[in-house]
């Protein structure tokens, strides 16, 4: 049905002096029609032309006696315009290509018979069924099919939008004759649609003016007007049918989905970053900040791409209205770092390597060479120890259970268990959200959008790791047995001289092995590398969980330094833990299964048969009980061998 404020003035004539014209006829010609023709009379006077006669539309027909053909109505004496803007549409013309299947008046307004003012909410062109009515072609798979239509279920995307949704609530939203047009609509590749990419922009600001003009003044909206066709439009961001609102994580604007869904598509495009001499690396940078782990691991309050750049009103970061300009940049990160001060504009904002500042690359490299060296030597070690020891197995009699040498005093328990615990929740909340796609992170992210919960977890085990070094301090300081035995950790000359030993005794240029002190070399390296590893990650993750202050005080490259340093010292630690600590504790044929110290207190059999069979050796290759008295079963002298026994009776009453 054409609304009455699409006729022309001169339709509108023809409608009035038609109607004077039936009115001075008689309705003879209708009941006449009616005689032969199926029609309800009374249905048909109150369409939108029940005051027309049959005639008047069926013109071709003279008198009753006409042929038996299809009687097409003419719309053309009173919407000669409106006709005319559908032959020159997409549909018109392809009618007019001999495809009947493409609309003409009828299909879209109602039966010839039965049209209705789109004010009628009977009608097909009501504001509420304009969709569905459009659905019918654009919505039949066959139809698709066969025109090589490329939008997939439309309908159905439509519906599912906020547009969709809200007018069948029976409000009042877009529908889809407000955006491709009612009569001359236009393939999307036409410059006269309203969907034409370069004028999507104002078609949208029929109902979004004022977003319109911040778009219209912005670095996209300039570059879209000059014809960049890669320049992106309201669809290009929002959706074209099924635009949701950016509260809805299906949407392309939701928050967590800007960075890669929407901004990443162009920004992260090395062809586009190379025609427009952007930079490719933003988002990547974006991704391996706190502020992208975050949004990567499902936190919809982090700062994304349009937090700081805007949304609509986006300017190059040289124009002095741009948020990210220099001048504004404390005033844009204040929004969420309340107090921050002009050192945040100090250094590069994204960190990418290509741009991160001198002192975040020196942390960088110098962790990863020494991760590789330090866990490469834990490595190389203990295979070597492994080896050796598989080719002469140690004592093993009593080695499974425990001694009376006690080796861990009921404080240096209890520190470790809290250890234990906070290390493993730390490593795994951590991880969690350096690498939040994993399978293992997804269990512990299902909730992190509504409670959080990793950051949490990852705060109380921080606070669980001080309390257990604050045990272990409170221990030494009331136990003179603790300080004692921790006395014995400070390194000596005694370590290098039984490190270079063992390391002859690995690779066979030494028939013994080198007599080692209670607490060896093993031990000292892992208490020592313990404290300073706790320091370390206890002063980077304090300033990276209060980062305002920090951003008051430091420039925002200190920031950086703190994340690089508290990432790599963590991959240092936990490598550390598995190669190291693991093998001396699990691991080693010694005490193979466990070393049961960490909650009996006591030290396994096997390491105190291992220690004293190295220590009954004699001083030189050749002295009592060497050469031919070695055990080749055992890799031990007799004579040795039979003090060990001796020793292991006692331990064993």
């Amino acid at each position: 049905m054409i609304q009455a404020k699409t006729i022309c003035p001169t339709a509108r004539i023809g409608f009035f002096l038609l109607a004077a014209l039936v009115a001075a006829t008689p309705a003879a010609a209708v009941e006449d029609c009616a005689e032969c023709h199926e029609t309800d009379l009374d249905a048909f006077e109150e369409t939108v032309h029940g005051f027309l006669d049959c005639v008047d539309c069926h013109v071709e027909v003279e008198g009753p006696a006409h042929p038996e053909t299809e009687l097409r109505p003419d719309c053309t004496a009173c919407h000669e315009d409106v006709v005319a803007e559908w032959e020159g549409s997409v549909h018109g013309g392809s009618r007019m290509s001999g495809h009947d299947e493409a609309p003409e008046c009828a299909d879209c307004h109602g039966g010839v018979h039965t049209l209705l003012p789109s004010s009628d909410p009977e009608s097909p062109l009501h504001h509420n069924h304009i969709a569905r009515t459009c659905g019918v072609c654009h919505a039949n798979p066959e139809m698709v099919a066969k025109f090589g239509i490329p939008v997939v279920k439309p309908l159905e995307a439509y519906e599912a939008s906020v547009h969709g949704r809200q007018v069948a609530e029976g409000g009042d939203a877009a529908t889809c004759s407000d955006c491709h047009g009612t009569h001359d609509i236009y393939g999307a590749g036409d410059p006269r649609s309203l969907v034409y990419h370069q004028r999507v922009p104002k078609t949208c600001s029929a109902c979004h003016a004022e977003i319109a003009e911040a778009y219209e003044a912005s670095v996209h909206g300039k570059a879209a007007s000059h014809g960049a066709r890669e320049a992106p439009v309201c669809t290009d961001c929002h959706g074209e049918h099924r635009i949701l609102s950016p509260r809805e994580s299906g949407s392309p604007v939701y928050a967590t989905n800007v960075p890669k869904m929407t901004c990443g598509r162009c920004h992260g495009d090395i062809r586009l970053a190379e025609k427009f001499g952007i930079s490719s690396d933003k988002v990547s940078a974006y991704d391996d900040s706190y502020h992208g782990l975050a949004s990567r691991a499902g936190v919809t309050t982090v700062a994304h791409c349009g937090s700081c750049h805007g949304v609509h009103d986006i300017l190059p970061s040289s124009d002095p209205k741009s948020y990210v300009h220099s001048d504004n940049l404390a005033a844009t990160c204040g929004h969420c770092h309340p107090g921050v001060g002009e050192l945040v504009a100090k250094g590069p904002v994204h960190g990418s390597p290509e741009s991160e500042h001198l002192a975040v690359f020196l942390v960088r490299e110098i962790y990863i060479w020494m991760i590789w060296i330090t866990i490469g030597g834990m490595l190389l070690h203990n295979f070597l120890d492994f080896r050796r020891k598989m080719k002469n197995p140690p004592i093993r009699t009593l080695a499974p259970t425990p001694s009376n040498e006690e080796r861990m005093l009921t404080g240096f328990r209890i520190a470790h268990i809290l250890m234990i615990v906070s290390f493993a929740m730390l490593v795994y909340t951590g991880f969690a959200l350096t690498y939040p796609e994993s399978w293992w992170a997804r269990p512990l992210l299902r909730w992190e959008e509504s409670l959080g919960l990793r950051g949490w977890l990852h705060r109380i085990a921080a606070i669980l790791m001080l309390v257990s070094l604050a045990v272990h301090v409170i221990h030494l300081a009331i136990d003179r047995r603790a300080r004692s035995c921790i006395a014995k950790m400070r390194p000596t000359l005694h370590d290098v001289r039984e490190f270079r030993e063992r390391m002859l005794y690995y690779l066979g240029r030494r028939e013994r092995p080198p007599e080692a002190e209670e607490l060896g070399y093993p031990e000292k390296m892992e208490y020592i590398a313990l404290m300073w590893g706790c320091i370390v990650m206890a002063v980077t993750g304090f300033m990276l969980w209060f980062e305002n202050p920090m951003l008051r005080w430091f420039p925002k490259w200190a920031g950086d330094v703190a994340t690089a340093i508290h990432f790599y010292e963590a991959v240092l630690a936990s490598l550390a833990i598995v190669v190291w600590h693991f093998y001396f504790v699990i691991f080693d044929p010694v005490i193979y299964p466990m070393d049961t110290a960490w909650f009996t207190g006591k030290a396994p059999m096997g390491r105190v048969l291992e220690r004293r069979a190295a220590a009954s050796y004699p001083d030189s290759p050749g002295g009592e009980g060497g050469g031919a008295a070695t055990d080749v079963a055992q890799g031990i002298p007799e004579t040795p061998r039979k003090k060990i026994a001796g020793g292991a009776a006692r331990d064993a009453t």
